[in-house]
């Protein structure tokens, strides 16, 4: 009887260890931050340079913490604007989004075009901020 209990007792045991036992599964999606960045230090942009673009200074992920990359002078690209780079939530973490050249708007010269009757629309001021023109 007392090794009919002693199996009991064991087979017990055994059949709970499975139950305690538990798998912790991470997902590592390429890209993915968990945490999210610190906010952006202070870095004064210093003075124009023809032909550059000055691209501010961000916080990179070198896989296991944040580190400042200050900002730095890039080559302009005619007909081109630069975006900078930013941190975006997604998929709940966050994701750096590279900074990209899009297709500068072109410059209107309202003057020139008032004066020489270019027959523009004329805009009053601080009405197209408000999006009635």
């Amino acid at each position: 009887m007392k090794v009919s209990t002693l199996l009991v007792a064991a087979a017990l045991a055994v059949s709970a260890l499975p139950a305690a036992a538990q798998v912790s599964v991470h997902i590592n999606v390429p890209g993915l931050i968990q945490v999210a960045p610190p906010a952006p230090r202070y870095e004064p942009m210093p003075g124009p340079r023809a032909g550059q673009v000055w691209v501010p200074g961000h916080w990179q992920w070198n896989e296991r913490a944040y580190v400042w990359r200050s900002g730095y002078w890039q080559g302009a690209r005619p007909d081109y604007a630069y975006a900078p780079g930013r941190w975006v939530q997604a998929d709940g973490g966050w994701r750096w989004m590279e900074g990209n050249w899009r297709r500068a708007e072109p410059q209107r010269h309202a003057d020139r075009d008032d004066h020489q009757g270019g027959g523009g629309y004329h805009c009053p001021p601080g009405q197209a901020k408000k999006g009635r023109c």
